[in-house]
């Protein structure tokens, strides 16, 4: 059986904006639709005073609308819904762990044009064993005409989709990051940005001689190294134009500043070195998660 694409829905915007991005990245992936929302039993729950619709009632009914609405949209496409009872993390993270991702809504901080992280949202970046994608209401990633097999990569002009945005560290996290954003580029027909950026200690060279001369030693050292990474995957992905960007400066500010215009964008999340059983988000991947303006994909280390 595929794994479907799985999206968690809480009745916001922004997880009807998940919900929507779901439904086309499954279109895309010719993959079935699972949406899910989960309800926990409270001992304070009760009836509200307006209206007789209780919360577990209101749980049930959430994942069933939400796939009629798409399957006015996507008639093609297979949709389960299902109701879950459990903690939400826990609950998310075992639909994630059958699923080829999931996908979540996270509200906009306005004009600072970030992502609004609650417990639950982070908990599954977190825990889950699989890609979890943070989707905003208001992204400024390209759109999707799924509908269509012909215009599956296009927008709404006509035009190519945006590229996917991989950030890598040649760390562990790598070939996981690089796997989903040569996956994600191919059924997009779009093109992958690689980003690979050091953020050197303070005082590590003197002089502005010196400094010059260093970063043009270290962006070429870099990007051989991102080369070599990479041989496979441009194997395995001939016709994905790749491009490729070492530089000097804060990782998350250039990849925040790549995410306007990409499609989507591709981070690891490494786990920790001492405590490897201890989720670990990593300060880059928590500072992209906020100031994304497209939807951010978290892969976690094999």
């Amino acid at each position: 059986m595929d794994r479907p694409v799985t999206v968690g829905l809480n009745g916001t915007r922004a997880s009807d904006a998940a919900a929507d991005w779901g439904a086309q990245e499954a279109a895309l992936r010719q993959r079935p639709l699972r949406l899910v929302s989960a309800w926990e039993w409270q001992p304070y729950s009760h009836t509200p005073l307006t209206g007789t619709e209780t919360p577990e009632q209101w749980s049930r009914r959430l994942p069933r609308e939400s796939a009629a609405r798409l399957a006015q949209k996507y008639p093609q496409l297979v949709i389960e819904a299902d109701q879950l009872t459990g903690p939400p993390p826990e609950m998310l993270c075992r639909a994630a762990a059958d699923a080829e991702l999931l996908a979540l809504g996270s509200a906009g901080l306005g004009a600072l044009k970030g992502f609004f992280l609650g417990s639950v949202a982070m908990s599954a970046v977190a825990h889950a064993h699989q890609p979890v994608v943070l989707v905003r209401p208001d992204s400024t990633a390209p759109g999707l005409a799924a509908q269509s097999p012909a215009r599956e990569a296009l927008g709404s002009k006509g035009q190519a989709a945006a590229s996917v945005v991989a950030g890598i560290d040649l760390g562990p996290t790598t070939d996981g990051v690089l796997r989903f954003a040569f996956e994600a580029a191919a059924v997009r027909s779009a093109g992958v940005e690689v980003q690979h950026c050091w953020n050197p200690p303070v005082g590590y060279v003197q002089g502005i001689g010196g400094d010059l001369r260093w970063r043009t030693d270290i962006a070429a050292e870099g990007t051989e190294m991102v080369q070599s990474q990479l041989a496979p995957w441009k194997e395995k992905y001939p016709q994905i134009s790749v491009e490729v960007r070492c530089e000097i400066g804060s990782p998350a500010r250039h990849l925040i500043d790549a995410a306007t215009h990409a499609s989507l964008i591709a981070v690891g999340r490494r786990a920790s070195r001492y405590w490897p059983h201890e989720p670990r988000i990593g300060h880059v991947t928590h500072a992209v998660l906020h100031h994304s303006p497209a939807p951010v994909a978290v892969i976690p280390q094999d």
